[in-house]
């Protein structure tokens, strides 16, 4: 009995290649995953301790424990673009949250047209940044703009929107806020999606308004998707740079500079691998510093 139990557990258990198949299959996307993440991490980190510089070569690089921080720290346009770029961050996610959660809510609503107004709201995402920044600066251009022609006929003033220090840092925001809206708008109508219209109808029955269904019925639903939204549209916005540099360039007097820009101006253009690498291991502790909420809240 006990021979016949053995080579029945035998028989069941899986050969030692249908182990090791899924193992050899997942092993080229680990490799490739750690070849384009782990790596360039480690070697910016060893780096950023360093005073390597592209054009003279890794051997006459020296070691400078704690310098590149300090002289960072010190540059006061670094501190400005560091700035910029946490607050440009936490308005812009705000916004879009905010406005893309009341589009997706709206467009839910609605008996008929969704998918015509799914594919228009999605059109400003699909676009290249550059492709963005060049029409906007086309159309808010001080010359020829169609923004300052229509604030002329209307006899209010017009306004150098990009080298203005009222104006640039509200623009550039603008500009992104109208692209990444429809991102999430689309994330959280595919969340709206997986709500019951039965929990609508129990708290209609129960006497709830509208703003109550909304904040006691939808807001509990979708709250993962809003956390994840949230925590995407950090990672990405914290990352601006193309838009500030063909905008604006971080001016005027440092009002839009960001610190991927700072990065680009005096890390790679200067090719000075080891203070730009400093700058970016400060940038990556910034995006987990600020996306530890979204984090903490969606392991709960």
């Amino acid at each position: 009995m006990n021979e016949t139990t053995a080579k029945l557990k035998r028989s069941k258990a899986p050969h030692l290649g249908e182990r090791a198949f899924p193992r050899l299959m997942i092993a080229p996307t680990l490799l490739v995953m750690i070849l384009l993440t782990a790596y360039p991490l480690i070697f910016t980190f060893f780096y950023s301790f360093t005073n390597y510089n592209f054009l003279k070569g890794t051997d006459k690089s020296h070691f400078v424990a704690l310098q590149n921080y300090i002289d960072l720290f010190q540059n006061a346009y670094f501190r400005q673009a560091m700035i910029n770029t946490i607050k440009f961050t936490i308005l812009a996610v705000m916004l879009e949250m905010v406005l893309g959660l009341l589009i997706a809510v709206f467009i839910n609503s609605l008996k008929r047209g969704q998918k015509a107004m799914r594919t228009l709201l999605l059109l400003p995402y699909l676009l290249p940044a550059v492709t963005v920044a060049l029409s906007w600066r086309m159309m808010l251009s001080s010359n020829y703009g169609i923004a300052n022609q229509m604030l002329t006929s209307l006899g209010l003033p017009v306004y150098n929107w990009f080298m203005d220090t009222k104006t640039a840092f509200g623009t550039i925001l603008l500009i992104d806020v109208w692209q990444n809206v429809p991102f999430v708008f689309l994330l959280l109508y595919a969340s709206l999606q997986s709500v019951s219209e039965s929990q609508y109808e129990a708290a209609r029955i129960d006497g709830a308004g509208i703003v109550q269904q909304f904040w006691y019925v939808t807001i509990p639903n979708i709250k993962n998707g809003l956390a994840l939204c949230a925590l995407l549209r950090t990672i990405d916005t914290f990352r601006l740079f193309e838009k500030v540099n063909i905008l604006t360039g971080g001016g005027p007097a440092g009002t839009t500079s960001t610190i991927t820009q700072f990065l680009y101006n005096f890390g790679i253009r200067s090719f000075k691998f080891g203070f730009g690498s400093a700058g970016a291991i400060v940038m990556t502790l910034l995006v987990l510093i600020l996306s530890s909420v979204y984090i903490r809240r969606s392991i709960k």
